[in-house]
Formats: C-alpha cells, structure tokens, sequence
C-alpha cells in the first residue's frame, strides 16, 4: 500500500499533453465567458478534474510506474484512458468552449468541418463503436502489446491513442458539444449494452486463455506479487467487472439524456396541438363573424399512417 504514496515517474507526454490540453481548455473558457457564452462550470471541472486529472495520474502514478510489470496495471490503464477519461473529456463541451471562443468567420469554418463527410463519417454510430470495441481486442491480443511494453515512442501514442478513439465514442454518444447527426438516445443504450457484453467476452478470453505479451512478463523474472497466470486473472476482471461498472454509469446516463430528450420532444408536440387547437378555433370565431380564415393546409395522406401522425412525421423527417 505504500507504493501508492511513494511510487511516482516523470512521464513526457502525458505530462505535455495534459497541460497544453488544459492551457487551451482555460483561455477558451475566458474568452468564452468574456463573449457572454453562459458555460456551466461543472463542465470545466468535469474536463480538468476527471478528464485530465485521471489522465496524468495514469502516466505519473503507481498505475504508470507498475504497467510495464504488471498485467493488471496496464489493463487498469488502458480501461481508464478508453472509457473514464475521454467520456469526462467529452462532458466537458469542449467543442462549445472552443466554438464561443472563436470570432464569427473561425466559428463558421468550424461549424463547417464538423458538418462535413468526415466528421458525419467519423461520428457515424457504428464507427466509433467498432473502434472502441476492436481496440482492446487487437491491442491486448496481438504482438501490439509487446510493443508497447518494450519501446516507450510506441507506448505514448499508443496511450493518446487510446483516449482519441475514446474521445470520439463519447462526443457522438453524449452529444453534448453540436455533432453532424443526432443519434437516439434508445438506440444508444442498446449498443452501450452490446458493448458490455463484448468486454465481457474479452475479459473471459483472457481468464481462460494462454498468456498475453509475447513472453515479455516471463523475462521480467518478477518474484513479487502475483504469478503471471493470476496476474492476468486479475486484469480480466478489470477489464470485466470495472468496463461493466463504468458502461452501467454510462448508462445511466444515457437513461438521463433520453428520458429529457422524450419530454422536450413531447413539449414540442403539445405546442404543436395547442397551435392547432387555436387556428382551429380562430376559423370558427371567424366564420361567426362572417368571413373566412384561411387555415394552413393538412398534409396531404399519403396511406403511411406514421406520416400523418405529428411527432413520428417530425422523427422520419429528421
């Protein structure tokens, strides 16, 4: 237990990119709120704290100092930078401090990249979730590991790496910052449960499975801790049982993001009806009074009873 007070290392590019990451988050921040932008600060602490706090313990504590022996370590690592820091990022609204930051013409040509192919191809559903689930498959699996482990240039941007793909997953799926395409928050919560199942598979595979790492672990001739088979034990249950805790918070709230979304889609609707209610009322008042009030077309039937229903016409249309 001592080593979580005594076990520290210099770490180049976490530290680096921390800080210039944290450096641009704040003059944004200013800027922004000089601009009149109302930015909850929960947002800031949420990026700085959990984001960018986790993300540095993650290179400069015990959990960097021990991943390079230890299984359990890197899994506990790799499972922070995939989920943990880059959803805290992503809560963070860092595309919207960085947007009311920006003078008017910079603010368009940002809004025009993140409206463009790439950024609509980037943020498709599917491609962020094959990315987030295929990436601790091939790097846990595959001699990418071993590079990891044994050249440090390999492990940094495998590492940033991690967090970009992360980062990705979580912007298209909170939608907090404005993102090309809206996605269901229904939908979203069945492919957040289909991911869990998926991590559940790997963490299996590597319980059952031979050891991982190319015989790395074996030339260590550790003789503390854990053997290399319960070592590995031990990561599969993290990457298992602490993904599901962390995909559950998620869903949570993702449950918080649907559920608002039904009832603003639902006021929408009411004000809908209410418009109607009264031009409805406006004609009769008027045809009492001897004159005509002419009223908006129907929509003509098309025989699609969705399409003649308001709320279902208005999500088909999107």
């Amino acid at each position: 237990m001592s080593s979580l007070v005594t076990s520290w290392r210099w770490d180049t590019s976490t530290v680096l990119v921390t800080a210039l990451l944290a450096l641009v988050y704040a003059g944004c921040w200013v800027k922004a709120r000089r601009n009149g932008a109302e930015l909850p600060v929960r947002r800031a602490v949420t990026f700085g704290a959990a984001g960018l706090g986790v993300w540095l313990l993650t290179g400069i504590s015990l959990i960097g100092v021990y991943s390079d022996t230890l299984f359990w370590v890197r899994a506990l690592q790799i499972l922070l930078l995939l989920y943990l820091v880059p959803f805290a990022l992503a809560a963070g609204a860092p595309m919207t401090v960085l947007r009311e930051a920006l003078p008017p013409r910079a603010r368009e040509r940002l809004d025009a990249a993140l409206s463009g192919p790439v950024a609509r191809f980037l943020t498709y559903p599917a491609v962020p979730s094959l990315l987030i689930l295929a990436l601790p498959w091939v790097l846990l699996m595959s001699p990418w590991l071993k590079g990891v482990l044994q050249h440090g240039g390999i492990d940094a941007f495998t590492r940033i790496l991690v967090v970009v793909i992360g980062f990705l997953y979580f912007y298209s799926r909170l939608q907090v910052d404005p993102t090309p395409k809206h996605v269901n928050q229904g939908f979203s919560l069945l492919i957040t449960i289909g991911e869990s199942i998926a991590d559940g598979i790997l963490g299996i595979v590597l319980w059952l499975g031979p050891l991982v790492g190319g015989g790395y672990y074996e030339s260590l001739g550790r003789t503390w801790g854990p053997d290399l088979h319960t070592d590995q034990t031990i990561g599969a249950g993290i990457l298992w049982l602490l993904g599901d805790f962390l995909g559950l918070i998620y869903s949570l709230v993702v449950m918080r993001a649907w559920n608002a979304d039904e009832r603003r889609k639902a006021r929408e609707l009411d004000a809908e009806l209410d418009a109607e209610e009264m031009r409805a009322k406006t004609g009769k008042v008027g045809a009492r009074r001897g004159f005509a009030v002419e009223e908006d077309a129907a929509p003509a039937a098309t025989g699609l009873w969705w399409e003649n229903d308001p709320q279902l016409r208005e999500r088909f249309r999107r």
